[in-house]
């Protein structure tokens, strides 16, 4: 597999720009921040030895994914450059420090970088080494879903040492129950697996799904956990628009060509299925499918199920969005605004998908000037991770300034007095 990401250099080459935005956050708290973050090492010894050797470099170390499950809050530090000792790692939400030092999942040695490179057709080679991570989903029957890009210094000199492939690990003994590499047919050159989506019920574990988006080559990779296979699908919506390319992040100007990025799964529905909401990141559109056709591996292949995708509507100029979430309390799809500094909303009960519909929740260009991730946790509670400085265009960190957060609301606070506020009578 060929990664967009070694392009990334390239974005090196921006235009500064003075920022516009100069709104401040006041509906969600912060929960945790970091200047650099820090490992949770056996003893000071041992993390003194890893400096040394440069099995870590604090400043190589940039958060990215969040997931919530019980009391642990899971972050992932994808490894964009060497030096960084573990891709899945989870804090407490217990803890009153609120820069908690990160804890390896499930182990230290499971994020342990694998001595040999991937052998040429050899999937099976490196074992369980978690690679490189960007997000991951605990879904209804308390397992967590790791997809390990198994790409290593991705800005850098970018190793493959394993095959894309889906860890799953039961949240009650952190013991690794699955994996699923990734067929040679679900890959094209320039595929990237930066999410997964799990769509699975409490009453049925074994019957479960994962959508992993493939943002560089345009397309969605459904996984059966029943079956133990995957397919690929193919659809014009997956493809970014050449129109939504432009950003300007934190006063830097850049262009990008990322694709379908996201799933929102919505309630499961009369018929047994739930909608999936979903766009591409360089795009303001939103579309929409039945689970039912990703499921069905005769339907989602089929060359002529173009109208079973729908358009709902555009969000406006300059929404661009990563990640989304629906939140079943509130009915609200929550996304990020890469290009606005915050967080989005639409409520899935609005009479139309379109800019009148849409809800700017917060907005901060202190604090979110890259909202990474977001997920609704059980109780209805918004989680979001940002960056002061947008991942992608590595420029170092600055040890005195706050670099990461993790913010918290309520969804129904959130939407109060917003447009995504819809009162049912």
């Amino acid at each position: 597999m060929a990664s967009l990401w070694p392009q990334l250099p390239l974005l090196l080459f921006v235009v500064l720009l003075p920022s516009l935005s100069y709104a401040k956050n006041t509906k969600l708290e912060e929960v945790f921040h970091w200047n650099y973050v820090d490992f949770d090492y056996p003893d000071d010894e041992t993390c003194k030895k890893a400096k040394e050797s440069k099995e870590f470099m604090p400043e190589n170390n940039l958060p990215l994914g969040l997931e919530i499950w019980k009391d642990k809050l899971f972050v992932t530090v994808p490894r964009w450059k060497s030096g960084v000792p573990a891709t899945v790692n989870y804090v407490s939400l217990k803890g009153d420090n609120k820069s908690p030092k990160l804890i390896p999942y499930p182990d230290w040695d499971s994020n342990k970088l694998p001595e040999h490179k991937l052998e040429e057709g050899n999937s099976t080679e490196n074992g369980t080494h978690i690679i490189s991570v960007f997000r991951l989903r605990a879904d209804a029957c308390d397992r967590l879903w790791v997809m390990d890009t198994g790409l290593n210094d991705v800005v850098g000199e970018s190793e493959q040492l394993a095959q894309p492939r889906i860890l799953i690990y039961d949240l009650h003994n952190d013991s690794l129950l699955h994996t699923y590499t990734l067929k040679q047919s679900n890959l094209k050159e320039d595929s990237f697996f930066a999410n997964i989506i799990v769509d699975v019920d409490a009453s049925d574990c074994s019957k479960a799904y994962a959508y992993i988006p493939d943002l560089g080559g345009y397309g969605v990779i459904v996984y059966s956990l029943e079956e133990d296979d995957s397919w690929r699908i193919k659809h014009h919506y997956f493809h970014f628009d050449p129109l939504d390319g432009n950003y300007s992040v934190g006063g830097v100007n850049f262009q990008w060509t990322d694709g379908v990025f996201s799933f929102a799964l919505s309630p499961r529905q009369d018929d047994g299925f739930k909608t999936a909401y979903f766009h591409a990141l360089s795009s303001t559109n939103e579309f929409a499918v039945s689970t039912r056709v990703l499921q069905n591996k005769t339907i989602a292949t089929d060359p002529h199920n173009f109208e079973e995708f729908k358009l709902l509507g555009t969000r406006g100029p300059k929404t661009q969005s990563s990640a989304s979430f629906f939140d079943e309390s509130t009915g609200v799809v929550f996304y990020t605004q890469v290009n606005r500094d915050g967080v989005g909303c639409w409520n899935s009960k609005s009479k139309e998908y379109s800019p009148d519909y849409q809800g700017l929740v917060t907005s901060d260009n202190e604090t979110f000037v890259f909202p990474n991730d977001l997920k609704v946790d059980r109780e209805g509670n918004l989680y979001v991770l940002t960056d002061r400085l947008p991942v992608f265009i590595y420029r170092g960190l600055d040890s005195e300034t706050v670099n990461f957060y993790i913010f918290k609301g309520a969804t129904k606070d959130i939407i109060k007095d917003t447009v995504c506020e819809i009162h049912e009578h």
